[in-house]
């Protein structure tokens, strides 16, 4: 079905309120599930919403609850979110992180005790909006597994960056520090379909293409050794430095009920021109020798925002059916 992203965003909005969230919470996820359809991101959009409508319902979620920001000090913003929605948390304390930002040249914000922000980027092209340079990342639930292991430690515990530009990012990249997003595994496992060669072990650690096999494994990162490490970086930054708790404390992202996700999320806002104008100069010297070669892009380069978007017709229907409580 063809569906407009703002018939998305107000049917996702009205779904999470008919479900027991707040006005202004359901907004804010409901905006950032539009957006991921908008850019193509199924994962984080429509695929996400009866979760957390249910999850909502259960009390997984906080779907109500008020984030407390607070600043310990002058370039560190904190939001708690208390077991809530990622992204009224971060709404409430992006302004306060950008006066930090634009005053120290660079400041952090970490998102404690969130439930999962799905898609880091959301967040940074928000910081890339107000000028500043946004990196974010966030932990999940266990699913990759260590290089040569076969037990879960770490989630998918994607990184973002977002470069601002005059008209728009001029750089923007958000990816799993994993193989792949557990999405896809779980989607080829409905379709019937083998993985690719390379995203998942079984759990003798034995490499596989069967998703079942992958499902009762884990992920392995992508990159071996050195995904491996960007996935641990992110794990101590999003859970140590938010006070949040671990992947491996976290039980499956999707289950209708249980413990709250509790996950935190990290971001450093930098002003590229806290050390005088170059920056612009040095990042214009890679992007023209690489706007050069044919085929050759920068990360994010041909990312267009969708105003209709492509919606199965199963799950529009379960969308409809969820806006009914």
């Amino acid at each position: 079905m063809k569906i407009t992203v703002t018939e998305i965003e107000t049917a996702s909005r009205t779904a999470l309120i008919a479900h027991g969230a707040g006005e202004f919470q359901a907004g804010e996820v409901a905006r950032a599930v539009a957006r991921a359809e908008a850019l193509g991101n199924v994962i984080c959009g429509l695929y996400y919403l009866e979760s957390y409508c249910t999850q909502l319902a259960s009390g997984r979620v906080n779907g109500t609850v008020e984030p407390a920001v607070s600043q310990p000090r002058g370039g560190a913003v904190l939001s708690d979110a208390k077991f809530g929605f990622a992204q009224p948390a971060f709404t409430r304390a992006l302004p306060l992180a950008i006066q930090a930002a634009r005053e120290n040249g660079v400041a952090t914000l970490a998102v404690a005790h969130a439930h999962t922000c799905t898609s880091v980027g959301f967040f940074t092209e928000q910081i890339a909006a107000a000028g500043l340079i946004g990196i974010g990342m966030t932990n999940a639930s266990p699913v990759v597994a260590p290089p040569g292991g076969n037990a879960a430690v770490i989630g998918t515990n994607p990184i973002a960056m977002t470069v601002p530009g005059d008209s728009g990012p001029r750089m923007h990249f958000d990816f799993s520090t994993s193989a792949v997003a557990l999405g896809k595994i779980t989607m080829a496992k409905a379709a019937g379909e083998a993985i690719p060669p390379g995203w998942a072990v079984d759990s003798d650690g034995t490499p596989t293409t069967d998703p079942d096999a992958a499902l009762g494994g884990a992920l392995v990162s992508a990159g071996g050794y050195k995904g491996w490490g960007l996935g641990l970086m992110v794990e101590l930054l999003a859970a140590g430095m938010t006070g949040s708790v671990n992947s491996l404390d976290v039980k499956g992202l999707k289950l209708p009920d249980g413990p709250p996700h509790g996950l935190g999320q990290f971001y450093i806002l930098l002003d590229p021109a806290t050390y005088g104008d170059d920056f612009s100069d040095r990042f214009a010297r890679v992007a023209d020798v690489v706007a050069a070669q044919d085929g050759a892009r920068l990360p994010g380069a041909h990312r267009r925002a969708m105003d209709v978007i492509d919606v199965p017709d199963t799950l529009w229907q379960s969308v409809q059916t969820l806006t009914k409580g």
